[in-house]
């Protein structure tokens, strides 16, 4: 069993976190599953109700790490999710929260920029495709939209730079230019999907945790949304930061209906977080544990 300073447990762990990178500490609570996927739901799921906000990341003078565990949106509240639940995951038996914030800022850099490094603006993963290929190379993820019965297409993106009032440092030619490539790659880029109307019918390939990307219907974006799925009462629902309730929900309706209902969602691509599996003494439900 996993365990810090005191004994059994469920992991609550206060890390240093604020966008503008504070001193200011926030409480967080991981709770270890049998694999990283597990954790990474179960943890997620603490964070019900945490508001939604836009633009987190955004607001410093350079690209930096933001790291922000009180508001988020649904890209964020992916990566951060994530990120603690690999840092568990990583981290020996007994360790203090310093370890932990490490552990975890070091994840959290390599989720969310490319080859893990912070090299200005473009060098963040802003389109979920990116994201996708970029932790698919780090061995993070495996995008098995094609195994459950996606069929392949390609999309033109060109959503950032057509919205250039949307994202201040595109003004500058520089970041404009290298955005620009960015979008190119990815629209050389063929994919599979599982349009809206087949997911219902393939919903039981999906495991607990898999990350679901939410495709856009619209021209020149790639997806609009990503969140958890997670089975209740049989059926697939989705654990996101809601833009439209601004909080951290679960979906009213499983996710086929959720999908069906909205018509600017073509479907989604599947991301399967790698299965490591956790030392079995450490995945014992309804536990405690604190790092100190």
């Amino acid at each position: 069993m996993k365990v810090g300073l005191l004994w059994l447990g469920l992991l609550a762990s206060p890390l240093l976190a604020s966008a503008q990178g504070t001193d200011e500490l926030r409480q967080i609570t991981i709770l270890p599953g049998r694999t990283t996927a597990e954790t990474a739901v179960q943890t997620a799921e603490t964070l019900l109700g945490k508001p939604y906000v836009h633009h987190t990341l955004d607001g410093n003078d350079t690209e930096q790490l933001v790291v922000n565990l009180h508001e988020f949106d649904c890209s964020t509240f992916i990566e951060t999710t994530l990120a603690l639940a690999l840092a568990e995951q990583e981290l020996p038996a007994k360790y203090t929260t310093a370890q932990l914030e490490t552990v975890f800022r070091r994840y959290l850099t390599k989720l969310r920029y490319r080859n893990g490094q912070i090299d200005g603006y473009a060098s963040r993963l802003h389109y979920l495709s990116d994201w996708l290929r970029d932790n698919e190379k780090k061995g993070i993820l495996q995008d098995v939209t094609r195994e459950i019965g996606g069929v392949q297409v390609q999309k033109a993106v060109n959503y950032m730079t057509a919205a250039v009032h949307k994202y201040p440092p595109l003004a500058d030619p520089a970041v404009y230019k290298q955005m620009t490539q960015v979008q190119s790659d990815i629209s050389q880029q063929p994919f599979y999907f599982i349009p809206s109307k087949l997911f219902r019918s393939l919903e039981n390939k999906f495991r607990e945790g898999d990350i679901v990307m939410l495709t856009a219907a619209r021209p020149g974006l790639d997806m609009r949304h990503v969140g958890y799925a997670t089975w209740r009462n049989g059926r697939l629902y989705l654990l996101h930061a809601s833009s439209d309730y601004k909080r951290v929900v679960l979906t009213q309706q499983p996710l086929a209906d959720y999908l069906l209902a909205n018509k600017r969602l073509s479907g989604v691509r599947v991301a399967r977080i790698k299965q490591t599996t956790a030392r079995m003494a450490d995945a014992v439900p309804g536990s405690l544990i604190q790092a100190h």
